[in-house]
């Protein structure tokens, strides 16, 4: 509610070049570099799964074997042992190996995935918070400017009553230099704005000094969700959450193919030797690798598997707790913005703001002094600047709720 003095001032317009934050998020999401990178990153990491779990190149091996002489074929077709030929091998893994790094190579894959998510959640909170302090930065300067006017109603009374004699001149001091200290916070402000503004053109990957705009007044809204089905959103839904857990998928199915590296791999090769007119030589043979230090690599190696199971385990319980302390300390920040700006909205602007109309009514009359009217005067500034400071932190909590749990909260 608002008091006839602030209504007799002209409101901010809305800008004609002002983009509402929807539009933002999705140029964001079509420009943003670092979203694209991520973006990128899980392409390359899809293609991955398929190398892995493939077969090793064969070998194709090509030659001769000479009697009498070095040059190529000679003692062929009259001596056994010369010939000309090709021979073929392949690797072959022990049976189950080549599906386990398919397997682990997706589960990569998978949590690359959600890193992608974080990135995007990252860059649209990182804009939100940005667009929300921008329309701050607006709304408290719009603010000073019309305590700028009031205070100018204010000093003209007073020099008209100090003409007559009925006013100190302190009092008309006190006004001007008010009136200075408002031009140093509207120089602050628009600081404050021209930051963000660079802010976001970053994150929508425009040109740098191009102005952005805050579309329109921002309402306060209810709390989105009680805490409780935040928190169990977080634990199902939120990426980085679901990123640890992919690997520990990834680690637990790295123990299994460390596990399998105790059987042997083995190699098929086979070959045609031509002997001119002698009948032609054919040869099959199966090459194994025995893994004949098992104590000392493979049983490493399962250990160290092992080791990075346990540590893919507390990474996802660190990160459950952490992401779960911060939601609380997130959502109790936004709950008491909200708290705060009905109290200023509903009771402590009005009743500052009657209180300032009846002791400047009462000042005119000479009823009461400067000072109580100043006084007043500098309870509804700050309660209106304090109302606008609880919104944007309403708002900036609800961003970075929306990163933390990847549900989506402000609408």
């Amino acid at each position: 509610m608002r008091s006839p003095y602030w209504f007799c001032l002209a409101a901010l317009a809305i800008p004609a070049g002002a983009q509402p934050l929807p539009s933002l998020v999705q140029e964001a999401l079509r420009h943003n570099r670092e979203i694209l990178a991520a973006q990128k990153k899980v392409e390359a990491a899809r293609q991955r799964p398929s190398q892995a779990a493939s077969l090793p190149d064969p070998t194709l091996s090509l030659g001769y074997t000479s009697n009498g002489g070095p040059w190529p074929v000679d003692g062929i077709g009259r001596v056994p042992t010369s010939n000309a030929g090709l021979s073929i091998s392949q690797e072959m893994p022990f049976p189950g190996k080549q599906k386990l790094r398919g397997e682990i190579a997706q589960k990569e894959a998978d949590a690359d995935f959600q890193g992608y998510l974080s990135v995007r959640l990252s860059v649209i909170s990182r804009l939100k918070q940005a667009y929300h302090e921008l329309h701050h930065a607006t709304e408290a300067a719009a603010s000073v400017k019309r305590s700028q006017a009031l205070l100018q109603n204010i000093l003209q009374i007073s020099e008209a009553r100090y003409s007559v004699g009925q006013a100190q001149q302190q009092d008309i001091f006190k006004a001007q230099t008010q009136f200075s200290i408002f031009q140093t916070q509207l120089l602050r402000y628009q600081q404050e704005s021209i930051s963000k503004q660079i802010e976001i053109n970053a994150l929508l990957n425009r040109p740098a000094g191009g102005p952005v705009e805050a579309a329109d007044e921002i309402e306060p809204a209810a709390m989105p969700a009680p805490l409780e089905e935040i928190l169990a959103h977080a634990r199902t839904q939120a990426p980085a959450l679901a990123q640890e857990a992919k690997k520990i998928e990834r680690s637990e199915l790295a123990v299994n193919l460390a596990r399998k590296d105790y059987y042997p791999d083995y190699t098929l090769s086979g070959g045609y030797f031509n002997q001119a007119s002698m009948p032609p030589m054919w040869q099959f043979r199966v090459d194994f690798k025995i893994p004949a230090y098992f104590w000392r690599k493979q049983r490493a190696e399962v250990s160290e598997q092992a080791f990075a199971v346990s540590e893919a385990r507390h990474n996802y319980e660190a990160a459950d707790v952490s992401i779960q302390a911060r939601v609380r300390e997130e959502y109790t920040v936004a709950d008491t913005a909200r708290q705060l700006m009905e109290l200023y909205q509903k009771s402590v602007l009005p009743e500052a703001q009657l209180a300032l109309e009846s002791s400047l009514a009462s000042y005119q009359t000479g009823s009461v002094d400067f000072v109580s009217v100043y006084s007043n005067f500098m309870n509804v500034v700050e309660y209106d600047l304090m109302y606008h400071e609880e919104l944007m932190q309403f708002y900036v909590a609800l961003a970075r709720l929306e990163e933390l749990t990847g549900m989506e909260l402000e609408r």
